[in-house]
Formats: C-alpha cells, structure tokens, sequence
C-alpha cells in the first residue's frame, strides 16, 4: 500500500482547488493510503492572498502537523498544490516547502492554480535559492492541461503529466433535470467567485446587449460568493445602472442541493472566465453533466473540454458581444441546446469523471512511490 500525505485546503472556501482536495482525501482507494493535513489560511474568499497576524500562526503549526504525520506515519511521499501567483502564498509555500520537503523521499505537485514558475524572475535575488530548494527538480509535477502554464517543465520537474479533473456524477444521483412545462423562460447559469476576472462584468454587459436587440425571455442566475464587498457593491450598482434587475440575480453561495438545483434548472451555462490564476474550470464539468450547452471563454485548460460547436461555444475573452452573440443563438434554438447538451454529457461520461480521475492519480502515486525505491 503506498502512502502519501496530502497537504491542502478543503472548503471552506469553496472553489475548485479546496473541493478537488477534499474529494482527493475522500476517495477510497485500493493502493493508496491517504493521510491528510488540513491547510487553513483563508476561511472566505476576501481572505485568500491576503495577510493576517494568525495566518503565521497556523503556518508554524502546519509545519509541525506535516512532519509529525511523515514520522508517526512513515509517510515518504508528499503531495501538495503550490499556489497561483500571488506573492504572499507563494512566499508561505516558499517557508512550508524548505521545511518540510528534506525530510521526504519523494513529492508530488499539483498545479490546481497555474502560474507560478512565471514569478521567479521578478522575485528579489536573495529569496531565489530558497524557491528553487522549495519547487524545482520534483518527482513529478500534474497540470490540469497542456494548454497552461508549464509550470511543471519550468522547474525542471522529473515528469509533468497531464491528468484533468473528474467530477462526481450527481446529475445521476439526483434523477437528471427539472422539465420545465410551459415556462418560456431560458436561464443562463453562472457558478464560480463572483469577481471581475471571473467575466461577470462581461456576463452584466452581455446580458444589456441582449436585451438592447429585443431578447428577452431569459435570467441570468450568478451562484457565488462575491470575492470582496467593493466587488459586490460594484457589481449591483452596474446592474441597476443597466436596468437589468430582472435580468439578472444574485443567488449567493449555494452548496449541495441546493447548488445542483441550480444546475438542474437551468437551460445554458456561460463561463466566460479570464481569471489569471485559472487552469480549468471544475464548474463547465459539473454543467455538462446536468446536459447544460456551454458558453465559455477560449482560455487556459477550457478549451480542453468544450470543444467549439459541439458542446457549446467558445468565445475570446473580454468579449460581451460575442457572449450575447452566442448566447441569443442557444436561446433562440431549443434544439441545438438540447444536441450540444447531449453531447457534453457524452465528453463527461467518456473523459471527466471522478472514478476516471482518481485512477490516474492513483496511478501516478504508485509510479513515483516505487520509482527507485
């Protein structure tokens, strides 16, 4: 049985990294012995990357927590997902890493967030040792997709591999959609951090495009929790600026199933992202297992599960008119929602879920564990 110790966030927060964790160090594998040690810097959103007295706290105790799992445990391979690029997280891995990582035999990266080799040449002088002891030359290095930044490679990782996330299949779980009898309105849905780099704003403007060229039979539903309270005051003020008050709600943070309600009612999911951080978007998995068409941005890992013209509609970043463009098409043809929403059910079952996933994690930590043992 190999062991591995997990270091990580689980939610809360809620965002793909912290829930692809926590189904990581739930999932019940038959090789893999996994033990886990909690990272708990950010409790909300508001708090990721940003600095608080108790955070160094929590950072001298995480350290203790990992190394008295690795010699109580005789646990030898190390498994942790560095941060995106954000100086302050990448300065805390930086202390975590030169810590922990002399006392085990092997490590593993996952790089849930992308990015962060891209910091190291804009990093002072003095502190480049210390990142290279910490990130550089691991037993091997996971990306969620080819297309991001090759982090991996750019620290000069043993092997990088290419595993994409999976997804539990709750559509099945909960009987597939809601059939909507005689209600002629299309609800576009909307799930992730509610911050403008996540494309809300684009969504808000699209939406006004939309309703400028006479659709309107349709809701946009944003499920999130807003990333700061300056953001959400901006962001309401924009749609009340706009008249778009009925067009489009804040339905807040919703988990379970309450969340998976969202999903189920809802006629098209629009994505349309450009986050710096993003790697793949674990919510265009969860729509297409729902039969959702998708309109997301071409950015990052995306186009690696929606392909333009079958599972939905790719669009470049930035662009409200090509979002509301894209979108007055799956509004007006219930039928081309209904293909595409077909088919990106058919690329989840085939590529995308959690068993899927897990057994290539499973076997890649048994590839690295025996690897000159």
């Amino acid at each position: 049985m190999q062991k591995v110790l997990v270091v990580g966030q689980t939610p809360p927060p809620y965002h793909g990294q912290a829930i692809m964790i926590d189904r990581l160090v739930s999932y019940d594998f038959d090789k893999v012995e996994i033990h886990f040690v909690r990272m708990a810097f950010s409790h909300n959103l508001e708090e990721v990357g940003a600095f608080r007295f108790g955070k160094i706290l929590h950072l001298f105790r995480l350290i203790w927590k990992i190394l008295s799992v690795r010699f109580k445990y005789g646990v030898k391979l190390l498994y942790y997902p560095p941060s995106g690029p954000v100086k302050l997280s990448i300065y805390r891995d930086v202390i975590i890493l030169n810590c922990v990582r002399p006392f085990f035999d092997k490590v593993v990266f996952h790089f849930h967030a992308g990015g962060i080799s891209e910091e190291y040449p804009e990093m002072l002088t003095i502190l480049k040792p210390l990142f290279r002891k910490a990130f550089y030359e691991a037993d091997a290095s996971i990306l969620l997709s080819s297309k991001n930044p090759q982090d991996g490679k750019n620290m000069y990782s043993k092997n990088q591999i290419v595993i994409p996330y999976g997804v539990i299949d709750e559509a099945t779980i909960l009987n597939g959609k809601v059939v909507k009898i005689g209600d002629p309105i299309v609800r576009v849905l909307f799930v992730g951090a509610v911050r403008e780099t996540k494309g809300v704003d684009v969504l808000i403007e699209s939406a006004y495009l939309l309703k400028k060229k006479g659709v309107t039979n349709f809701e946009f539903q944003i499920v999130g929790p807003f990333f700061t309270e300056e953001y959400e005051a901006s962001a309401i003020a924009k749609v009340k600026k706009m008249g778009l008050q009925k067009e489009v709600v804040f339905k807040g943070l919703l988990v379970g199933e309450a969340k998976q309600k969202a999903y189920r009612q809802a006629d098209i999911f629009c994505f349309p992202t450009f986050y710096e951080a993003e790697t793949f978007g674990i919510v265009l998995l969860e729509a297409m297992q729902f039969d959702l068409p998708v309109v997301a941005s071409s950015w990052r890992g995306i186009p690696d599960i929606v392909t333009d013209g079958e599972e939905g509609f790719l669009v470049p970043i930035k662009s409200p008119s090509c979002v509301a463009d894209r979108l007055q098409t799956l509004i007006e043809n219930p039928d081309l929602r209904k293909k595409m929403g077909k088919k990106g059910r058919q690329t989840f079952e085939t590529k995308f879920t959690m068993d899927v996933f897990m057994n290539k994690m499973q076997d890649l930590f048994i590839q690295v564990g025996e690897k000159n043992a």
